[in-house]
């Protein structure tokens, strides 16, 4: 019986591992391509409407992923479904076109260190939907270092609060606001449709019914006249669609949404990295412009990092003692 205690402990410390491990890449993959994302959005002004390169990112994912899916055999899940699963997925699929499309417009008023400063409240956003919608328990220790990723934040990126044309950056801060509560929403309604569909179905569903409802609001002929550059631009924003919310979704499937949505936290560290090395390189100089960070983002920056790290290690130490004690 010790021996059957002692093995049933040592698999589940194994499993957690393994889990823990599959989020941590799942979500350092989504990190990063969303922190490229607000790059190539800004890009994207100049040669496309919000709502159109929001249908076109839709209808390339919805054909790769309905491909991939009726190869893999997966499609025959959406017999099972009922109707409470359907209105849960068009729900989800239509705050995800509002916060693509909103996302995309605040661009035309913020910079894109600025648009994700801002979208930083849908980590929260996030966290209370699972703590209140899915019924997840957060202790005290995650809540503590949870408060200390915002404050890090604000200080990372406490320059642009002295930017000039602060009207400006109140109405996107708004707009992208709108996009943070939209995307927390479409998030947990993703969450709670694991149990019945495959992630991938799931945002195959969601990009097929989006591409359909958009259509009638877009103006796809427009992309046929821009230039090879802007094409290339525009492709990068349909693979990044595809692989940034392919990733999150395995990352909420293996990770609590308090370790998902401090993983997400670290998304504009990555953005401000990325945008630099533009800036540094002098690539698209007349669009993309450096933040200047002093020492005292970059305490933030740090703050950030540290505070995300503890969380991951807090919540892992927690779910593999509720589970050593469940075998016991």
């Amino acid at each position: 019986m010790i021996e059957l205690i002692n093995f049933l402990r040592e698999y589940v410390m194994t499993a957690s591992r393994t889990f823990f491990l599959y989020g941590l890449f799942f979500s350092s993959v989504a990190v990063l391509f969303w922190g490229m994302l607000p790059i190539a959005l800004k890009l994207s002004t100049h040669f496309s409407d919000p709502i159109t390169l929001t249908w076109l990112r839709f209808f390339v994912a919805a054909f790769v992923l309905g491909l991939w899916q009726w190869h893999r055999g997966k499609l025959v899940q959406f017999k099972a479904l009922t109707r409470k699963d359907w209105g849960y997925l068009l729900a989800a699929g239509s705050f995800l076109i509002v916060n693509y499309t909103t996302f995309v417009w605040s661009l035309s008023f913020l910079l894109p260190g600025s648009a994700q400063l801002s979208f930083q409240t849908a980590p929260i956003f996030l966290t209370l939907g699972g703590l209140f919608f899915l019924k997840e328990k957060i202790n005290w220790q995650q809540c503590f270092f949870f408060v200390f990723i915002v404050v890090g934040i604000l200080i990372f990126f406490h320059p642009v609060f002295h930017q000039n044309n602060q009207s400006s950056v109140w109405v996107g801060f708004i707009i992208v606001q709108l996009s943070a509560v939209a995307w927390s929403m479409y998030a947990l309604l993703q969450k709670s449709l694991f149990s019945r569909l495959d992630p991938s179905n799931i945002l195959f569903a969601i990009y097929i019914y989006a591409t359909f409802v958009m259509l009638p609001f877009s103006d796809p002929s427009r992309l046929l006249t821009i230039s090879t550059q802007d094409s290339m631009i525009a492709l990068f924003c349909c693979i990044n669609t595809l692989i940034a919310y392919g990733s999150f979704a395995q990352a909420m499937r293996y990770w609590q949404t308090v370790q998902v949505s401090a993983s997400i936290a670290l998304t504009p560290i990555a953005s401000y990295i990325l945008t630099e090395v533009c800036v540094i390189n002098l690539w698209w100089s007349d669009s993309i412009y450096s933040s200047h960070a002093d020492s005292f983002s970059l305490f933030g920056m740090l703050l950030v990092i540290v505070s995300a790290i503890a969380i991951q290690f807090i919540s892992s130490s927690v779910q593999r003692k509720k589970k050593v004690l469940q075998t016991t």
